[in-house]
């Protein structure tokens, strides 16, 4: 059984799995932990819940305080039990070599975009191997994977126009998923629609979110979605949009959404957020379609 831990209510502390991976210790749901020293604390008591293998981004290797031995991952520091090498871009692919413990896996091939999903992927290589799958398996593993829905997933992809949704909620996410599609698409304009999710976040983190916003061309806020949540006085998307330094950047209403599309020339839009901002991707879409 494959299950994504949850840190946002201590959740994942009920957990004692046989092999754990810890990606990231990144501040987040500070509504729920106060600071992020307790955050790492809680990462920490879930590491030692881990019956068996406990596998760690070697950049967060030093917040995991346990006496487990660790395995670590990388996508390029070459100190980690597991690190990716001859990373190349060809035809919208990575190909790369894993490097391992049992030797190096060879022309490794991965349809994702983004270091991050390289990274993913050598984090998963170390889950197999630690399982005793071959190097051809994972590689034919790797190889297929066609990934899941609202991570980068691709809505319309042609040489004129790509639309790509994403579930990114938080500064570092953001981060990866703008970085990603201007690695793919270096050329063209990246215009991102964000949906704020959280008061509390979108405070917590309100700086971080307007640097990871100002790597796109173009930005469109949606207001943020409250969730579970009530309204902090003072906080809302004009606090990001003041923070931002980008001067291609705007506030829009969900009831204009569809139409703001429609009136801009658009050849990357990215749609991101874990609020209700999916429903309009259906609608934004067909509004693209319609025009090109």
């Amino acid at each position: 059984m494959v299950v994504e831990a949850d840190e946002y209510d201590r959740s994942f502390l009920t957990l004692h799995p046989k092999i754990a991976v810890i990606t990231s210790v990144d501040a987040d749901h500070l509504d729920i932990y106060g600071d992020v020293s307790y955050v790492e604390e809680s990462f920490c008591m879930f590491a030692n819940q881990v019956e068996s293998t406990l596998i760690v981004k070697k950049s967060i290797e030093d917040k995991i305080k346990t006496n487990k031995v660790l395995i670590t991952y990388s996508v390029s520091d070459t100190s980690a039990n597991y690190f990716a090498s001859n990373i190349v871009i060809k035809d919208g692919q990575y190909h790369y070599d894993i490097v391992t413990p049992k030797g190096t896996f060879k022309n490794m091939t991965l349809g994702l975009p983004g270091k991050h999903n390289v990274e993913n992927s050598i984090a998963a290589t170390a889950i197999a191997c630690e399982l005793g799958i071959s190097e051809k398996d994972i590689q034919a593993a790797l190889s297929s994977f066609k990934g899941v829905r609202r991570r980068f997933d691709y809505q319309i992809k042609s040489a004129e126009l790509i639309f790509i949704d994403d579930y990114a909620h938080h500064p570092e996410e953001l981060k990866a998923t703008i970085n990603s599609a201007k690695e793919m698409f270096p050329n063209k304009k990246i215009t991102g629609i964000f949906q704020p999710h959280l008061f509390s976040r979108t405070r917590d983190f309100a700086a971080d979110f307007a640097t990871s916003l100002d790597l796109l061309d173009e930005c469109i806020l949606m207001e943020i979605y409250p969730a579970r949540e009530l309204p902090i006085d003072g906080v809302d998307s004009q606090l990001l949009l003041d923070l931002m330094k980008s001067s291609n950047k705007s506030i829009c209403q969900k009831s204009e959404l569809v139409n703001e599309i429609g009136k801009r020339k658009i050849e990357v839009l990215l749609t991101m957020g874990a609020g209700d901002i999916d429903t309009f991707v259906e609608p934004i879409k067909n509004c693209l379609l319609k025009k090109s």
